[in-house]
């Protein structure tokens, strides 16, 4: 058998996100399955880092796959491209040892979430970000992120924690960049629950909007309670944009 190494980018504006789904075929894996089993004539099962949530983007989603036929990687790459959709591109693919998984394997992830905060909404980008139109006190949520910093049962930032899996996750950085009224809040951690990054994005953003203390994350953190988080920020604003092995 032959292993594949995939690096995606897409667009995940008109998908129900990555993950293959019963009652549609409109997501990215079946997207990618498709032109696969099309080209090599063989049943294929892709995995990913992660799964991104409907409406989310990607810069840097890994992809691994396994097949008998030994394809020549440069071409396989070329067709790919040709028969996928355009808001789906593989930007790279090589040949990986046989045991590569590329989500069980993977040991960190960066998120970027983008906002739009200037005086006036962005017209090309707004599908790419999400608009805030109170004004945001930056330093208020510098503080507060370096709350969520380090290793912590991270279940009141999760909307599935009522399974058994671990809610102990690290984060090492969340950084945040304003260029212009787009302000993009980096995350890294060695992965990320469900709707992690975005949860903690809008709980920041009620500090910024002086909703909520920056003090208070210690609470939120302490409380392992859903409710006593922020909102769910819109997935239109993040993007994955790298994971590291």
């Amino acid at each position: 058998m032959t292993t594949y190494k995939m690096i995606l980018s897409y667009d995940g504006s008109r998908y129900s996100g990555w993950q293959r789904q019963g009652n549609t075929n409109n997501t990215i894996q079946e997207k990618l399955e498709k032109v696969l089993e099309g080209i090599l004539g063989v049943q294929i099962e892709a995995a990913a880092s992660g799964r991104t949530d409907e409406g989310v983007h990607a810069l840097g989603q890994v992809v691994s796959f396994r097949t008998e036929k030994e394809e020549n990687c440069e071409e396989l790459l070329q067709a790919c491209n040709r028969y996928l959709p355009q808001d789906i591109r593989v930007l790279s693919l090589e040949y990986a040892y046989p045991r590569f998984h590329a989500r069980l394997n993977a040991v960190g992830k960066w998120y970027d979430y983008r906002i739009d905060h200037g005086k006036i909404a962005r017209v090309f980008e707004r599908k790419y970000v999400t608009r805030v139109e109170e004004p945001l006190d930056l330093n208020a949520m510098k503080e507060a992120a370096a709350f969520l910093l380090g290793e912590h049962d991270y279940a009141s930032f999760c909307d599935n924690h009522g399974k058994k899996k671990s809610t102990v996750r690290r984060v090492d950085v969340i950084d945040m960049t304003d260029r212009d009224g787009i302000l993009t809040i980096s995350f890294h951690g060695d992965g990320f629950l469900y709707h992690m990054v975005r949860i903690m994005t809008g709980t920041l953003l009620e500090v910024g909007q002086g909703k909520r203390s920056a003090y208070g994350m210690i609470r939120v953190l302490e409380a392992k309670d859903r409710k006593k988080a922020g909102f769910l920020a819109p997935a239109q604003g993040l993007f994955l944009r790298e994971v590291e092995y």
